[in-house]
């Protein structure tokens, strides 16, 4: 089976399954900058893989609802919360956003590196995390701007722009505003151990409370 013919959950129940923790376990530095100084309240984590943004989250007051495709890293990540005692804060559901996608309004929805090989109908969920948010709630999507420099055979594929996502969420004249849409750069790890450059993009708008 390859990728091309696998489905979201059985890539991603593979890819945790077989190693330990993949990711840091620190929250994402974009979450943490942006999200600091907010008024907590009910925040959704789509795509909340191994679970750090979502325990963080809960550390600072939220009651998160934290989604993901992988039964098996949802597993772990509950076990994570329950370690460090913020398990009664975070609700870990299992959801293959381009089937179901969670019901509610929420004062913050984050979706950070909602990237996948397999096929995903990243705009039309994107526009699901734009319509769960509730009014005069924040939305913020942090994604990759292109492949990582170490993946050449990836060097074709192009990646939208925090400008094109904007556009593709539709969302109503004045009844949001934009507070962030802007591509920066950071480092990281190489699977050689080497620091590389990447470029990722950052949208940041909140809903009018009206």
């Amino acid at each position: 089976m390859t990728e091309d013919t696998m489905s979201s959950e059985e890539f991603w129940d593979a890819r945790y399954g077989g190693a330990g923790r993949i990711w840091s376990g620190n929250p994402n530095v974009i979450l943490v900058r942006e999200v600091t100084g907010l008024e907590p309240g009910r925040a959704l984590d789509l795509g909340c893989g191994e679970g750090a943004d979502a325990i963080w989250l809960a550390r600072q007051g939220w009651r998160v609802t934290a989604t993901d495709v992988s039964r098996v890293v949802l597993d772990r990540a509950a076990r994570q919360a329950e370690a460090e005692g913020v398990a009664d804060l975070v609700d870990w559901r299992h959801h293959d956003l381009g089937v179901s996608f969670p019901s509610g309004e929420f004062d913050l929805v984050s979706a950070h590196f909602l990237h996948s090989p397999t096929e995903m109908p990243r705009e039309r969920i994107l526009r699901n995390a734009a319509d769960a948010v509730a009014p005069g709630g924040t939305l913020l999507i942090v994604g990759h701007a292109g492949p990582p420099p170490w993946e050449h055979d990836h060097a074709h594929v192009v990646l939208p722009t925090p400008e094109e996502v904007l556009e593709s969420l539709g969302l109503p004249d004045g009844r949001w505003e934009v507070l962030l849409c802007e591509e920066h750069e950071r480092l990281q790890t190489a699977p050689d151990g080497s620091l590389a450059t990447r470029t990722d993009n950052v949208l940041k708008v909140r809903r009018s409370s009206e």
